[in-house]
């Protein structure tokens, strides 16, 4: 799918969200991609249609933002830093699964697209960018994201 500017990006984003169940409980979304390919932006502009009102800065390096949205809570975790995979659990990790984790560099933890729900991977093209999207999980091919990227051919 092609990402011609930052607004295609948060339009993605929103319509990653109304893909979602209501109770998108324990979902990973990850969020695969070069430095500044569009990761933070769609994380940000999933959290804003969620209905985050706040500043959203990128975790890089608190490493995970939790995010309380009415009964919701989402988890935005950057992995960037993560040298070793046992560190995630000095981040908490195995608490993060009652809410909705939207992980950047998953590629930093070897296994972990084997976890996910969904994986969107960010790459440039010219000026602006594309969006891979697949579903890793049983319920992540389930929701239709194929009418999502048929709907912007």
């Amino acid at each position: 799918m092609k990402l011609s500017d930052v607004a295609a990006t948060e339009n993605l984003g929103r319509a990653l969200v109304a893909l979602l169940p209501e109770d998108c409980s324990g979902w990973m979304i990850l969020l695969q991609g070069e430095l500044g390919a569009g990761k933070s932006t769609l994380a940000r502009s999933m959290l804003r249609t969620l209905g985050y009102q706040g500043i959203v800065p990128s975790p890089t390096y608190t490493l995970v933002e939790p995010y309380q949205i009415g009964e919701k809570i989402i988890y935005h975790v950057d992995l960037y830093r993560i040298v070793d995979e046992n560190e995630c659990e000095f981040l908490g990790w195995s608490d993060l699964r009652d809410g909705l984790l939207l992980i950047e560099w998953p590629e930093r933890i070897e296994g972990l697209t084997r976890q996910g729900d969904v994986l969107i991977e960010l790459s440039y093209s010219g000026e602006g960018r594309n969006a891979e999207i697949l579903g890793l999980s049983d319920r992540g091919r389930e929701i239709s994201i194929s009418e999502l990227i048929e709907n912007e051919d």
